[in-house]
């Protein structure tokens, strides 16, 4: 996104990677309406194509409720193999040239940015994920406990039922969850991942959790598991320094609340490549400024949020108002896949259930 952001604004752009695309990543890979808009704006218009969206979201809350509605605006399910392959390849057709490097060293200068001793840019984005070398270097280290989560993905035969993304989440162990999402090819994609605060989680007991909330997936037919940290928004680093700046999971941009981030990711890249291409000796506090108009209040929003949601009275008080109410839960969806907002509205209907209850359904 930002290579494709900075080649619009007329810049040169030089993309590096680790690895030869495509390749696999570990996420939920779940893309939702608002990271479509994005990409719409970028002019990538075939990132979702033939991949069947899904209309629905169905919430399990610690306590056992549930609720199940149709999306504002559907979701989509695409393995990053597919989906990153197709941004790299938008990126490479509007001009940037794409290299195989791995980067261990970066060096700030007064004019560029230095990498590895061999290559020079005007302006450096770290886009390089949650171990990122960029913010290392910049002198942050990784998200403490409980702003870090851990999770599990694999790909698993779709659990029968209507097509729908399924979250369930867990009482013996909340803030966590496991998720299934469809694909639309017969797979899902599903994991499990929850909030770390301060014993190490094995690969057994991410399974064995997985195993535990979502009974119809037998673990003998789940493939391509692989587990990988998400450093949450709650504790965010400066987004950049100069010319050096941060997009992304590197800049901790996952949302706290549901753990989404690839419309974070996908904005934060198109505003770091805006800044950098207009203004490379200003990019940092363009980029801040961009930041702060787009995200601050959501931001700051989804924070408030997650502190009230480490109460797991709190989610089932939410997962009922939004089964009695519309407008719950399409502010409960808009907070956590896209750049919503909490309302007086909301938290007065979710505070009027803490103490229980039900009702039928109010449109």
């Amino acid at each position: 996104a930002a290579a494709l952001t900075a080649r619009r604004a007329g810049a040169s752009v030089l993309l590096l990677d680790r690895a030869d695309f495509p390749r696999d990543k570990a996420c939920g890979d779940g893309i939702a309406a608002h990271s479509v808009d994005v990409l719409a704006e970028l002019g990538v218009t075939e990132a979702v194509a033939g991949y069947a969206p899904l209309p629905a979201l169905r919430m399990i809350s610690p306590g056992g409720g549930a609720v199940a509605r149709a999306l504002p605006r559907p979701a989509y399910t695409v393995p990053r193999e597919v989906f990153d392959a197709r941004l790299v390849a938008a990126a490479v057709a509007a001009g940037a040239q794409l290299r195989r490097h791995t980067v261990r060293q970066v060096e700030p200068r007064a004019d560029r940015v230095v990498l590895d001793g061999q290559v020079s840019g005007r302006v450096v984005i770290g886009a390089d994920g949650a171990g990122s070398v960029v913010r290392r270097a910049l002198g942050h280290p990784q998200n403490p406990d409980r702003h870090l989560a851990l999770a599990i993905r694999g790909y698993a035969p779709a659990l029968p039922g209507p097509s729908e993304q399924l979250i369930v989440t867990s009482k013996a162990r909340w803030p966590a969850y496991a998720w299934s999402f469809p694909i639309g090819d017969g797979r899902a994609n599903v994991g499990y991942g929850e909030v770390l605060r301060g014993e190490p989680l094995s690969r057994a007991y991410l399974l064995d959790r997985l195993a535990a909330l979502l009974p119809g997936t037998d673990l003998a037919t789940v493939t391509a598991l692989r587990a990988h940290h998400l450093p949450l928004s709650t504790h965010r680093p400066s987004p950049g320094r100069g010319r050096t700046l941060l997009a992304g999971d590197a800049l901790s941009l996952i949302n706290p609340f549901t753990g989404e981030g690839i419309f974070y990711a996908l904005l934060s890249g198109a505003l770091a490549g805006s800044a950098a291409a207009r203004s490379p000796e200003g990019a940092a506090g363009r980029y801040a400024d961009g930041l702060r108009r787009r995200l601050g209040t959501h931001l700051r929003h989804s924070s408030v949020a997650a502190w009230l949601a480490r109460r797991r009275r709190v989610v089932d008080a939410a997962v009922r108002a939004a089964r009695r109410d519309d407008r719950v839960f399409y502010d409960v969806v808009e907070l956590g896949l896209g750049d919503g907002r909490l309302t007086a509205r909301t938290l007065a209907l979710i505070g009027a259930g803490l103490g229980g209850g039900d009702g039928a359904p109010r449109q």
